[in-house]
């Protein structure tokens, strides 16, 4: 019987409240020690990470189903299967005698996949007695040193790196894993793709408008003022995508250094302050966070807390927080930005209020439900393409291409990193090098400014074309492709 994953609901207690976890199921039935460790972990899995280590316990019984009449040792096997990752297990006469049919994954996935096992290998072994997949051995000093050196660098780039003490390294860089693991290649990372500027104006008031209606003379009937907003807040605020899906229409009203201006806060989802509008019995307000204001007043969870394939469901990255209340600010750039973001949010509230959505969230669909992200990714496509462009990441032109224009903007600015690190809600000073990586017609740009002021400085140290004519370049070259005049320097 071949094994499947579906999803079970644990009850742990008896307060009603259920867990949804995938299972493994085998001809044996459940998995019962990867439900133990996932249940055991929960709050420090994500749900992305229980989905791979689930994969790769499913891909390890898949290998020894198919191989384990090959291996005496469980090392071996262990070890073989690792290979296998790499490899894949297809012939290059393109048979698989194991009928598994793995193609080749990269050093990076494989690095993943074996870390889950490896640590869920460990719990076992400690907590069942069970022999370890991966056991910890005594490191070369070859790779003691490489560990050494690790630590050293993470060290010196972490922000309390002068409390990081010195006995916990020195226990993990003297042990090493037995299977060892190839190492990612170093990949310098080309410049982010960003929205183009010169095309926003035309994606706001020409991409999304209303079908039918393009020729309104009212704004809010012409224009798709929700999907506007949200594209405001990722182009001209720096939002990630997923973070605009957590707004309260209590998290928006005028700045109190620009009452023209829009000061936008982003709560937490579920730590964040939660508005004060939910009484006790008594009568008097109730002070919480938002995952219990979510439940009592509304009936809901955290978007962060749905499944990922659930309508409601945003995603949340650990930003740098700008309050004990859980919320950060929204810095727009340009400011006139804030100002046109707080007219049309006017006339947005308007509209949204005439719905009566029964939830806090400020963005809705036309039944007032919460607006889903999928469905602003559509919405936000079919905009691009109205004005003539293509969507795609590659261009710049999907919505993770507005955070990027806002990156590269401040970058471009010429503001100090502490700022940048700021306004994108970093918490390291250097998560936002990726915004300022030139692209290469910059470096194409700098390399030809550079070599300019090399040459007109007549020091002898410009490097100039070679005479192609005097390599014989002239007997092989009937069309004369090399018999020109040297080709001068793109200034």
């Amino acid at each position: 019987m071949p094994r499947s994953v579906v999803y079970y609901k644990v009850a742990r207690d008896y307060t009603g409240i259920h867990e949804e976890i995938p299972v493994i199921l085998t001809e044996f039935g459940p998995l019962h020690p990867l439900i133990h460790y996932i249940l055991k972990h929960r709050h420090m899995l994500s749900e992305s990470n229980t989905n791979k280590l689930v994969q790769a316990v499913g891909l390890l019984i898949d290998y020894m189903e198919a191989n384990h009449p090959a291996f005496d040792n469980p090392d071996d096997l262990f070890n073989i299967f690792v290979q296998r990752l790499y490899s894949g297990t297809i012939g290059i006469d393109g048979d698989d005698h194991s009928d598994l049919y793995w193609d080749s994954r990269s050093p990076a996935v494989v690095r993943v996949l074996v870390n889950h096992l490896s640590k869920f290998s460990d719990w076992m072994a400690q907590e069942q007695g069970t022999r370890p997949l991966n056991p910890w051995r005594e490191a070369t000093r070859a790779e003691e040193q490489l560990a050494w050196a690790a630590w050293q660098h993470k060290k010196s780039r972490a922000f309390l790196g002068h409390t990081m003490g010195i006995d916990v390294p020195s226990l993990q860089v003297s042990q090493a894993r037995s299977v060892l693991l190839k190492r990612n290649p170093v990949i310098d990372h080309d410049a982010v793709k960003f929205f183009p500027a010169d095309r926003m104006d035309d994606l706001l008031f020409k991409g999304f408008i209303v079908p039918g209606k393009q020729k309104s003379l009212r704004i809010e009937e012409r224009l798709n003022l929700r999907d506007i907003l949200i594209t405001m807040l990722l182009h001209f605020g720096g939002l990630r995508m997923s973070e605009p899906f957590h707004l309260y229409i209590h998290d928006v009203i005028p700045d109190y250094t620009s009452s023209s201006e829009a000061l936008v806060k982003v709560y937490h989802p579920s730590l964040g302050l939660a508005p004060p509008d939910l009484y006790d019995a008594k009568g008097k307000p109730v002070h919480c966070n938002r995952a219990t204001y979510l439940r009592d007043k509304y009936g809901l969870l955290p978007r962060t807390e749905y499944k990922s394939s659930h309508t409601l469901h945003a995603g949340w990255k650990g930003n740098a927080l700008d309050s004990k209340q859980h919320f950060m600010h929204v810095h727009w750039s340009p400011r006139w930005a804030g100002g046109l973001f707080w007219k049309l949010w006017v006339f947005y509230m308007a509209q949204r209020d005439q719905l009566n959505p029964d939830h806090p969230y400020a963005f809705v669909t036309r039944e007032g439900k919460p607006y889903s992200i999928d469905a602003f990714e559509d919405a936000h496509a079919k905009a691009v393409n109205r004005i003539g462009l293509v969507p795609a990441k590659a261009l710049g032109t999907t919505p993770h291409g507005h955070r990027h224009a806002y990156g590269q903007r401040l970058s471009d600015l010429g503001l100090d990193a502490i700022f940048l690190k700021k306004a994108l809600h970093h918490k390291s000073l250097e998560s936002q090098l990726v915004y300022t990586e030139p692209d290469r017609v910059k470096l194409n740009r700098a390399i030809s400014a550079a070599m300019t002021r090399v040459e007109n400085a007549e020091d002898g140290k410009a490097l100039l074309p070679p005479d192609f004519l005097a390599y014989g370049f002239k007997d092989v070259d009937p069309l004369g492709l090399f018999s020109g005049p040297s080709p001068k320097l793109v200034r």
